[in-house]
């Protein structure tokens, strides 16, 4: 026969199930407004049914319930849409630093506006057919000289502006490699919280919730892959139980490099295996490894996340040479300026001054062979007395103006057919084609398509993360409206277990004080 107290244990199980599930309501109506925060709910498991299986069972027609008990309190969270967002959240961090580079580099070179370089060198152009017009004219001297000066200034702004930049960017490289460090360290952190936790039966969801929320940082930062790991001597972990957190950098497309890159290791024979320290080393001003412990990458266009992008802007070493944005940029207009100065002097020094007998022989640049962009500007001497610009070819004859056409034709003239690199020793600089004109052009053209293919990946990444944290917080985020629903619910069955042991308490109050008094 069951016992006749059989029905208060069963009202009593359910009245402190109830209350549980309520106490999580509560918690979940707390942090609805907690950044990370995923709600959590009591998985309400049926107790062990009366009686058990056995020879001495009593004979009842079947097996009876004996209630119901809070099996775990586990977080609502799809592992899925987590992989999706952070997978969408490294794409938007390696387009949201190319696309801010670009940005910055578009602001620098100005294009098309009448203080960038293709207006200056059109004054220019303009000043050098005046003086063939006019080579007596001490004016129109005066303005070439002034014009060349200002396509030099120009040259040396662009490229020590571009340098600024490109020294913040290595400066943020710094920076982004102490915060991913720094958060790797706190991910360990809550690896060991966790482990000391998970074995005694306990999901600690608020520090999933914390490490979670490290990982989507970590993800905008650089590609990484998680892995859940259990140990295998885990104590009594439950079978909900996440486990740690095995962190890896992986390629763009997510596989792992032909060394596994592990920020933290951990493995199922071990557990927490420890952390690995990201650092990088720069030649030449370029970065050209990243390291992490025993493993290396060399090849950054397998790389995604912020890091890469602030990296493919600043300027990494290849096997062919220094790559990326910045250097690439500052590449092609040193070695514009190189060519354009050497064969501007070549023609100039052959040609005669004003009223000159002999070739002038001067050049009208000067620069650092070295660094032309940077260093380039006007002859002084040319500028202290523009009568010494060679206007003339054959004589320093106020009505020989031939030298002047020929330094003015130069914007059209093809950078193969350069004088200068045609003499012995002399090699044009590789990448040259076309005329200055069309060059510069194409230089800007490619900046401007580049920038804004930068900024619709961002925009299209942005969209695609916005959708998928929209469809995570829809499993995850915490719903008042749910949470009130879910409140009166349980609320309603409390009361109703409670009831039932009144019912309970009637009935014994009848066996142990109505029963046995018939005749008194």
């Amino acid at each position: 026969m069951r016992s006749t107290f059989m029905g208060l244990e069963t009202a009593r199980r359910g009245m402190f199930t109830q209350q549980s599930a309520l106490h999580t309501t509560g918690h979940n109506i707390s942090n609805a407004n907690t950044p990370g925060y995923s709600r959590q709910r009591i998985n309400f498991t049926q107790t062990t049914p009366y009686p058990s299986v056995g020879m001495n069972r009593p004979q009842f027609p079947g097996q009876m319930g004996t209630g119901v008990e809070a099996g775990t309190v586990q977080r609502i969270r799809e592992s899925f849409l987590d992989v999706q967002f952070r997978t969408e959240n490294t794409k938007m961090g390696y387009y949201g630093a190319m696309s801010e580079s670009l940005t910055k580099m578009e602001e620098i070179m100005n294009e098309p506006s009448e203080n960038g370089l293709h207006s200056t060198l059109e004054k220019f152009w303009n000043a050098l057919q005046d003086l063939s017009s006019h080579t007596e004219n001490t004016g129109a001297r005066d303005v070439v000289a002034a014009t060349g000066q200002m396509v030099a200034d120009t040259l040396n702004y662009y490229h020590n502006s571009l340098t600024r930049v490109q020294e913040d960017i290595g400066s943020q490289i710094g920076v982004k490699v102490d915060e991913i460090n720094a958060i790797v360290g706190q991910i360990d952190h809550l690896n060991k919280r966790i482990a000391e936790v998970e074995p005694h039966g306990y999901l600690p969801n608020d520090l999933y919730d914390e490490r979670d929320v490290l990982v989507d940082q970590l993800s905008k930062m650089v590609n990484v892959k998680v892995t859940n790991v259990i140990p295998n001597n885990y104590g009594n972990a439950k079978s909900v139980a996440e486990g740690l957190y095995n962190i890896e950098i992986v390629q763009q497309d997510g596989k792992s490099f032909a060394q596994p890159v592990n920020l933290i290791s951990v493995t199922k024979g071990s557990g927490i295996m420890g952390t690995n320290k990201l650092e990088l080393a720069e030649e030449n001003g370029a970065v050209s490894e990243l390291k992490v412990g025993d493993a290396s990458i060399a090849d950054f266009d397998r790389l995604s996340g912020e890091l890469a992008g602030l990296i493919k802007s600043f300027g990494y070493e290849t096997e062919s040479g220094t790559k990326g944005s910045y250097p690439e940029m500052l590449d092609k207009l040193n070695k514009m300026a190189a060519a354009f100065a050497n064969e501007f002097n070549h023609i100039h020094s052959k040609g005669y001054a004003l009223g000159a007998s002999e070739p002038s022989g001067k050049d009208f640049f000067v620069f650092d062979q070295g660094n032309p962009a940077q260093s380039m500007k006007v002859n002084q001497d040319l500028l202290d007395d523009s009568s010494l610009i060679a206007a003339g070819k054959e004589s320093g004859a106020s009505g020989d103006n031939q030298n002047a056409q020929l330094l003015a034709d130069l914007r059209k003239k093809s950078f193969s057919d350069y004088g200068f690199y045609k003499q012995a020793g002399n090699t044009l600089p590789e990448g040259l084609n076309g005329s200055l004109d069309t060059y510069y052009s194409g230089i800007i053209g490619r900046m401007g398509v580049d920038s804004q293919s930068a900024k619709k990946d961002l925009r299209n990444s942005s969209i695609l993360a916005d959708s998928v944290e929209q469809n995570r917080q829809s499993v995850s985020a915490v719903s008042l409206d749910e949470e009130m629903t879910n409140m009166i619910k349980f609320q309603h069955a409390y009361n109703a277990s409670a009831r039932n042991i009144t019912v309970v308490d009637e009935m014994l109050d009848k066996i142990i004080n109505g029963m046995g008094v018939v005749g008194r």
